[in-house]
């Protein structure tokens, strides 16, 4: 047996609110809308990963998601265009990212960050 896919999943009664945040700021495309559940990703081919965590690094909070992209300085000018309330200023860590924490349109903390 082999895991094959890890979904996060988020409660809300606004599911629309995902939109702005995930698709339009963040670039993930809406793959599957049944009304009650949105989906949102991309055809790229990732690993598989589950992290567990005392604490989120540099005595930080847990996040509830961390999203690796491409351009993290693009992704924080973003977050801070659309008004999303920062946790974590941008902040290259000694572990060899650089990430900034922000609360997504259903109070979740996530972590965005690139590999450098």
């Amino acid at each position: 047996m082999k895991v094959k896919r890890i979904v996060a999943n988020i409660q809300t009664k606004k599911i629309s609110a995902a939109k702005r945040f995930y698709e339009r700021i963040l670039g993930l495309e809406l793959l599957m809308d049944h009304g009650w559940l949105a989906t949102y990703g991309n055809s790229a081919k990732m690993m598989v990963q589950i992290s567990f965590a005392s604490q989120g690094g540099s005595n930080t909070p847990v996040p509830d998601l961390s999203i690796e992209v491409d351009d993290v300085d693009e992704a924080y000018r973003r977050m801070k265009k659309g008004r999303f309330k920062i946790e974590y200023a941008l902040t290259q860590e000694p572990w060899g990212v650089r990430r900034f924490f922000v609360r997504d349109p259903f109070g979740r903390i996530v972590n965005i960050l690139e590999h450098l």
